[in-house]
């Protein structure tokens, strides 16, 4: 396993999406965040919807997972948000590296430089 994760989530405007990104990459909880525009279809409460949403897929150490999907149930806008853990079999080891360093923290948890 190489340590790395990608939590995904769905969220509906560009605005509170760069707010979540933003909170993430302060937090050093993740390396980076990729945000794309998407057209969903889906079933809610017994009807079928359809709505422009914006997906996030944050890029962080899988240990970091339980509080990255804490901030992101803290910031969500949805009654019930998408959240998803996709483990990551491998990962370049030079990406790895960097990922690791992007998220360092000291270990009361704070971030560093």
């Amino acid at each position: 396993m190489s340590g790395v994760a990608i939590l995904a989530t769905t969220i509906d405007s560009a605005a509170a999406a760069k707010t979540m990104a933003r909170a993430a990459l302060e937090a050093r909880l993740v390396a980076c965040v990729q945000i794309s525009p998407i057209f969903s279809h889906f079933r809610w409460k017994g009807e079928l919807c359809e709505s422009e949403e914006f997906q996030l897929q944050m890029k962080l150490r899988a240990e970091d997972y339980d509080a990255l999907a804490a901030l992101v149930r803290r910031l969500h806008t949805y009654e019930t948000p998408e959240i998803l853990r996709i483990d990551v079999a491998q990962a370049d080891p030079g990406y790895a590296e960097w990922l690791f360093d992007a998220t360092w923290r000291d270990p009361s948890g704070a971030p560093q430089g």
